[in-house]
């Protein structure tokens, strides 16, 4: 596996964790349909989370969250909407990035919530 995909995978999966620690419950992580992902789908407060993750060793080349495009987020949108279709769960929904910068000193998540388009 290339070093760039086993950093997300490990970033995605501190991030469930994480997410878990702040009182998230996950419902999936790396959903799928079709061609579309969400890292994670999380419920807390009857508010369905769509997070996407994203992770880099250091910010030493810029933050991880700044590579969340508008064109992500609309995938994101996109997917979310199928997802509800098959699965009616919470009263509202979000999008939320949970930046994830993952090094041997630490990992330190930055939780943007509620982002819009």
């Amino acid at each position: 596996m290339a070093k760039h995909i086993h950093l997300g995978k490990k970033g995605e999966e501190l991030a469930a964790i994480q997410l878990k620690v702040w009182g998230y419950h996950i419902v999936a992580q790396n959903w799928r349909h079709g061609h579309w992902e969400i890292d994670i789908i999380a419920l807390k407060d009857n508010i369905l989370h769509f997070v996407e993750v994203k992770t880099r060793s250091s910010a030493n080349m810029g933050y991880p969250e700044e590579n969340v495009t508008e064109k992500k987020l609309r995938t994101l949108i996109d997917a979310s909407e199928a997802f509800c279709e098959q699965h009616p769960i919470g009263e509202k929904i979000q999008f939320d990035i949970l930046s994830v910068v993952l090094n041997k000193q630490k990992t330190t998540f930055l939780f943007i919530e509620d982002v819009f388009i």
